[in-house]
């Protein structure tokens, strides 16, 4: 039976992650596939303690007789596209399994997902993720609903109406033709992932998504590492909009293909219209309310278009919890939470789309991972140091916290009620996200 499994080789891209490498380089060596037929490449960018631990750890492996190596290079060209170009250039696999330093694959993930690959159109089947640590606070409570709804319906959907969907970075096999006949990686934007996926599927390869694969990971368990991730992924986004729009349109796929690919990518661009709304919404009450003419019934007919959007959005994250968990109606409670984070998320990211329009580069950076499933004093104090760095968008976020607060007070005072709610989930985003950077700079 070993001849009919294809070459498989697992690709993990490493830089500094000394508390999550080891972990990672075990769970993958322990992934049950034919051991002839599987090779790990550890690509390890590292500059720091990860290269002895992952040099160790390689060293341990080859003498229980698996196929891994350590691939260390001296610089980051191209960052983590260039990591996985690199090793793609030397890998013996024809398919590729990519896992980031947080994830732990079980040890059927290659059984599972291997066998759609008989299908030669196929070039990508991508996992679900899962979370090791949802239960660590309410800030990856918060997280996990918002990635469950990507997975659950985003990701599910559009794979299953034709449309395009996105290799999401980790947790999925490549075929390798198909990400050389897509033009490679490449480190023209920061959602190298986002910009392969699209670049494939014009070419007319095929993926899966598999909602009953599931690959635990962790989560940012605080602000500066959220934003850090957020940063990243919007602004690598909106690059890939403005990379691949114009091949969409000209395409020959679909119109609805084009249209719901155009949506996909250009969701980023939302969030400067939060900031706007944010900023405007309670001037706007307060001119109507002294009786001056100004854009209100403009505003608020805008607003009510919004609510409908708003409604489609709830069932959409309803959908979504009642697909993953038992318990789905009690997990409706983070709904509201989860609203408010991501309009809270609106200044840092809106810095990341504005320096994404202006074609400002900027290095690969990062989520940084802490292994919190062990805690570990190496751990706290690498946290501890992070927590002592105040930026100038950590003040700015507070004063639209206070600015939203006091909107709020306002909005009560005047007895608009029906703008209440709006200013309520504005005061609540900017006041927890103010919340979560004041206690990650200065509690344990």
């Amino acid at each position: 039976m070993e001849q009919e499994w294809p070459e498989v080789t697992i690709q993990l891209p490493l830089y500094n992650e000394p508390l999550v490498a080891e972990r990672l380089i075990d769970a993958c060596a322990r992934i049950n596939y034919p051991r002839k037929k599987l090779e790990i490449q550890v690509l390890d960018d590292s500059t720091d303690e990860t290269v002895g631990i992952v040099a160790e750890r390689t060293a341990y492996w080859q003498e229980q007789g698996l196929d891994i190596i350590q691939v260390h290079r001296e610089n980051r060209e191209g960052y983590k596209a260039g990591a996985l170009k690199n090793g793609l250039r030397i890998a013996r696999g024809s398919l590729v399994a990519i896992f980031d330093a947080d994830f732990l694959p079980e040890p059927d993930f290659l059984l599972k997902t291997i066998p759609y690959f008989s299908d030669p159109k196929i070039g990508l089947v991508q996992g679900r993720w899962g979370h090791i640590n949802a239960n660590h606070s309410l800030l990856t409570k918060i997280q996990a609903f918002g990635l469950d709804a990507h997975f659950a319906l985003e990701q599910f959907v559009r794979n299953r109406a034709g449309y395009f969907m996105n290799f999401n970075g980790t947790a999925g096999v490549w075929r390798r033709t198909c990400i050389e006949a897509g033009g490679n990686w490449s480190s023209d934007t920061l959602a190298e992932d986002l910009d392969l996926s699209y670049r494939a599927q014009l070419k007319s390869w095929k993926f899966i998504y598999l909602d009953d694969v599931e690959v635990p990971a962790e989560l940012p368990i605080d602000m500066p590492a959220l934003r850090t991730q957020q940063f990243r992924w919007t602004k690598g986004a909106a690059e890939a909009a403005f990379k691949l729009m114009k091949r969409l349109w000209n395409s020959s796929f679909s119109l609805d293909t084009k249209i719901e690919g155009t949506f996909h990518l250009t969701g980023p661009f939302v969030f400067p219209f939060v900031l706007l709304v944010t900023m405007l919404h309670v001037p706007i009450l307060m001119l109507e309310h002294a009786g001056f003419d100004g854009p209100s019934e403009l505003y608020f007919g805008l607003l009510g278009i919004g609510l409908l959007g708003f409604i489609g959005f709830f069932l959409a994250q309803l959908f979504a919890q009642r697909a993953l968990y038992p318990n789905w109606l009690r997990r409706v409670f983070f709904f509201p939470f989860f609203m408010a984070g991501t309009m809270g998320m609106a200044l840092s990211n809106t810095g990341a789309l504005f320096e994404a329009i202006r074609g400002k580069k900027t290095a690969f950076v990062r989520t940084p991972k802490y292994s919190t499933a062990s805690p570990s004093s190496i751990k706290q104090t690498k946290i501890t140091k992070r927590r002592r760095q105040i930026s100038f968008i950590v003040l700015l976020e507070a004063l639209f916290a206070l600015y939203s607060i006091a909107g709020l007070a306002l909005v009560i005072m005047y007895g608009e009620w029906a703008a209440v709610p709006f200013q309520a989930l504005f005061a609540l985003g900017f006041g927890l996200v103010t919340v979560f950077n004041v206690k990650h700079l200065f509690f344990k």
